[in-house]
């Protein structure tokens, strides 16, 4: 979607206040990272990328590391982080839909035994906000985020009816300009650029036919196979704030087949959706008065290389989604604990880059869905295991030891995340290894996690055996081990396993509170006491986890996020 503010107005300054341009050319590295082909970039492509000189980009990199959203590694390759979904997930609530909606959807979804989608209008596109996919061998790949061309998919259809002439003329220049539809890396790009004038002409008999019906088709638009069947979700006032789409494959129906045995319960759905966007919502609960700013301070340490208005400026984004329909000025300051008229440049400048919108007779800012361009999918794709491994990949870095992430298997622990260490001797494990629990570090805080009954059972059904000489193998001594790793919070096990091999290992919960899996570093027996494992690893090992727990929060907000 192309955005409001220009290179000419990157230095521009709102009156009496900072400039602009902070906020806009952060915003322009983040697109850049998130429209990348790759995972990573490193500051010279961002250069290329964004226009930006080296300097701007360097302070850039330096302040949203600083904040969470970047990391860095190999000391120059620069990635998006976990932590970056805060804005997304900002938009989702704001937007409130989501939270109303989505609990319809599955539950669609689970009646005919199809993927379901929820997407919105972005501009001359269509973004999903709402995924329930069905678990097959062809499966339905789109993401939170994705943002599909407004001819190539069934919600398209039924968006174009309302668009103003200006969201037209938009439209079919960026039809001319793109017409293999490389701007959106969801879709594959059309294998032969087709004549505009035919695209425009066909996808304007669609619009019509679906304004007549009242639902529209995606008849292998998309890609061969993918077929798909939309109605529109209305607001109060009758406007289309959503389509709720009914996808599947060739495979198990054409596109009319779809709509015979879609279409009702479709209708029926769009017609609950439409009710419970008009009952009144619950009273939204006041947002908490924000804390100091603190980007003083942190100014005050970096210095220059640390830009106060991008922080400023992402921290409004942020506050806008704390309440549904957004908030006030008034509001964004006080979330915010900025003054208001730092809070007000925020607004007027994520307004005037197409990030956020007046709302409620002009009081109120809401959030528009063109934030989730902002890495929203590609960091929704993110498994388990790599959300977990930068973490590893730096506690190792400070511990020297090798480091793990292992889940529960029946009765053993199964290794899915691991970083080695650098030295002659070291521990030999590889992803998918599989360790009885009774004898590990992490299998004992995989236990202490569950129910004392449920640990109790495990290790009764348990094939439990010496592996060494240190191996515990009564009954009540593993039911003591284990409950002591509860009381503990962490667990260490001394050559149970193996001679010579020593772990010490703590809990990573999952945004529930549950126990989803454990944390480990392992290490020689000769290098040091009990208690010296216990003083130069532990605090740099919960902390580690205490990362990953972070970032697994706020992916799995809005994400269903599988743990192996």
């Amino acid at each position: 979607m192309p955005h409001a503010a220009t290179a000419s107005k990157a230095d521009a300054a709102e009156p009496g206040g900072d400039p602009v341009g902070p906020l806009e050319r952060g915003l322009a590295v983040l697109r850049a990272l998130a429209a990348h082909p790759g995972p990573r970039m490193r500051p010279g492509d961002l250069v290329r990328a964004t226009g930006l000189a080296r300097s701007t980009v360097d302070r850039i990199v330096t302040t949203l590391t600083h904040l969470g959203y970047l990391r860095i590694e190999d000391d120059r390759d620069v990635l998006l982080a976990p932590r970056l979904m805060e804005l997304g997930n900002a938009y989702l609530a704001c937007s409130g839909l989501p939270d109303a909606l989505e609990p319809l959807a599955v539950a669609l979804a689970d009646e005919l035994d199809e993927s379901v989608s929820l997407a919105v209008p972005d501009g001359a596109g269509v973004r999903f906000i709402s995924q329930s996919t069905r678990r097959r061998t062809m499966a339905l790949a789109f993401r939170i985020g994705d943002l599909l061309p407004a001819e190539r998919c069934a919600p398209g259809a039924l968006f174009a009816s309302d668009w103003s002439p200006e969201q037209q003329a938009a439209w079919r220049t960026r039809l001319r300009e793109d017409p293999r539809d490389a701007g959106f890396p969801a879709v594959p790009p059309r294998p032969a650029p087709p004549a505009p004038d035919q695209v425009e002409s066909a996808f304007r008999q669609r619009v019509v036919d679906a304004r007549d019906a009242g639902w529209a088709v995606d008849d292998q638009l998309i890609e061969p196979g993918l077929v798909a069947v939309a109605v529109p979700v209305h607001a109060p006032d009758g406007s289309s704030v959503c389509a709720l789409s009914v996808v599947s494959h060739t495979s198990r129906h054409s596109a009319r087949s779809l709509a015979e045995h879609a279409l009702p319960r479709l209708r029926e759905y769009a017609a609950r959706m439409e009710a419970a966007l008009a009952s009144p919502s619950p009273a939204a609960t006041p947002h908490a008065p924000g804390g100091p700013d603190t980007s003083r301070a942190v100014k005050a340490e970096l210095g220059p290389e640390f830009l106060q208005s991008l922080t400023r400026g992402l921290a409004v984004l942020t506050a806008l989604g704390s309440a549904p329909g957004g908030l006030t000025l008034s509001g964004a300051a006080e979330a915010t604990g900025l003054a208001r008229a730092t809070a007000r440049r925020a607004l007027l400048s994520l307004q005037q880059l197409g990030y956020a919108a007046p709302a409620g007779e002009g009081r109120r800012f809401t959030l528009l869905p063109t934030v989730l361009e902002l890495g929203y999918a590609r960091l929704s794709r993110l498994t388990f295991a790599e959300i977990a491994q930068p973490h590893l990949a730096r506690l190792v870095e400070q511990v020297h030891d090798s480091a793990s992430v292992a889940v529960l298997a029946d009765d053993d622990i199964m290794y899915v995340a691991r970083v080695h260490t650098v030295r002659i001797m070291s521990v030999n494990i590889t992803v998918g290894t599989r360790f009885p629990a009774y004898a590990t570090s992490m299998g004992r805080v995989l236990l202490a996690g569950l129910s004392e009954q449920e640990a109790a059972e495990r290790l009764a059904h348990a094939s439990v055996r010496s592996l060494t000489p240190f191996t515990r193998v009564d009954a009540a001594d593993l039911a003591e081990a284990v409950a002591q790793a509860r009381r503990d919070g962490h667990a260490l096990v001394d050559q149970e396993l193996e001679e010579g091999l020593r772990s010490i290992a703590v809990p990573v919960h999952d945004r529930t509170g549950r126990v989803a899996a454990a944390m480990n570093v392992s290490t020689h027996a000769s290098r040091g006491t009990l208690d010296d494992v216990r003083r130069a690893v532990l605090p740099a090992l919960t902390a580690a986890a205490a990362a990953v727990e972070e970032d697994l929060a706020v992916v799995t907000e809005r994400v269903r996020l599988t743990i192996p």
